[in-house]
């Protein structure tokens, strides 16, 4: 098969991280595998694998997101058999090259992708009614595509994220890194990794931390970069909490952090299955969260991920508190039914395939 993975940019997100991912892996099982952007560059452009034929739209990076110039004559050049669409502006376009090609081409089959919990602009619902399949990342976008949306259950698949980063072996911690930053061996670490956007609201985390007693004895590790970054270092600088919250900056790799932390936290409205908790997971960290689209199934609910109602700020201190408090006998169990559970559900090898069974059962007859 020629399969064309469709991606507006590469920057450091999960959509992107697993748009690579997914490309690199159709290449591997011996298809033609494309990656097409619509900005040139950005941090996971140097990620992307030789095998796969990647290339972007705009001749320079004009910074817009969704100007995708050429799109439909690239799209028609390539002839693929798939077209899977990630992230926002492409699912956007994802309607209208349903549309261009499914005449000209009937064994073409364009496939949206939910992977969020977000609001869907006007042109992605409009897409959701046109395109041959959806991907839903999690049972909840699934459901949200049926209740919200009106989709057929019969056109959708759930298909969950893939684990970007090989687990570390159990057991192996990273004193150097908790060193690095103030934080003794009794320290309890909470890690939190993503982009800082107002949506992802690592303010809310600060706040919740910052406001614990003083003698907790713990760290907020804030990994990644964005344009809400500023913002969050001011909060913590006026209130004076620099001891406690720790700016880590962007890691190609967080590996080394999920080694060296105790806890993941996550405070987002508007996730669908976070990239970041399932990778927390399958390196034994147990999390509590704001529940979210997706989000209860990243971990096993009350046993090694704890799910909370939006906004609780009091319930996500009081859950904190008492992990933080747990025996180690506790938390090593803990931490390996979140090794098992993440492993064997978010094997990368499996949602490849399940991918690539789709994209068969979907290519082999075409639409009448």
């Amino acid at each position: 098969m020629k399969i064309l993975v469709l991606q507006d940019y590469l920057r450091s997100g999960g959509t992107e991280r697993q748009s690579v991912l997914l490309s690199r892996a159709f290449a591997s099982s011996g298809h033609g595998s494309h990656l097409l952007t619509f900005r040139p560059g950005g941090v996971l452009a140097s990620t992307v694998d030789g095998a796969v034929t990647c290339r972007a739209l705009q001749p320079f990076d004009t910074g817009l997101d969704w100007f995708a110039p050429g799109l439909m004559g690239a799209v028609e050049r390539l002839r693929p058999d798939i077209v899977l669409c990630m992230g926002r502006m492409a699912n956007c376009y994802a309607g209208s090259l349903q549309g261009l090609m499914q005449d000209r081409w009937p064994h073409v089959a364009v496939i949206a992708t939910m992977r969020t919990g977000k609001p869907l602009p006007w042109l992605f619902r409009r897409s959701l009614r046109q395109v041959r399949h959806i991907v839903a990342n999690s049972r909840e976008a699934a459901q949200t595509l049926i209740d919200a949306h009106g989709v057929a259950m019969g056109k959708i698949t759930v298909i969950y994220n893939s684990l970007v980063f090989p687990p570390v072996s159990p057991g192996t911690r990273n004193p150097a890194l908790r060193e690095k930053w103030g934080a003794s061996p009794a320290t309890g670490i909470l890690l939190n990794v993503a982009m800082f956007r107002p949506e992802k609201n690592q303010r809310e985390l600060i706040e919740i931390v910052g406001d614990l007693p003083r003698d907790a004895n713990l760290q907020l590790w804030l990994a990644g970069d964005g344009p809400a970054r500023a913002e969050c270092e001011r909060l913590v600088a006026q209130r004076g909490w620099g001891d406690i919250i720790k700016f880590i900056g962007y890691e190609r790799d967080p590996a080394p952090l999920y080694a060296a932390a105790d806890f993941a936290v996550h405070a987002s409205w508007s996730e669908s299955l976070s990239n970041f908790l399932i990778e927390a997971q399958a390196h034994g960290l147990p999390s509590v969260a704001y529940a979210a689209q997706g989000i209860a199934e990243c971990g096993l609910p009350g046993e090694t991920g704890f799910v909370l109602a939006r906004g609780d700020r009091a319930a996500f201190r009081a859950t904190l508190t008492r992990l933080l408090a747990e025996p180690l006998a506790t938390r090593m169990r803990r931490a390996a039914a979140a090794r098992a559970f993440a492993r064997e559900t978010f094997d990368p090898a499996r949602q490849s395939a399940s991918y690539l069974e789709l994209f068969q059962r979907l290519t082999a007859k075409p639409p009448p």
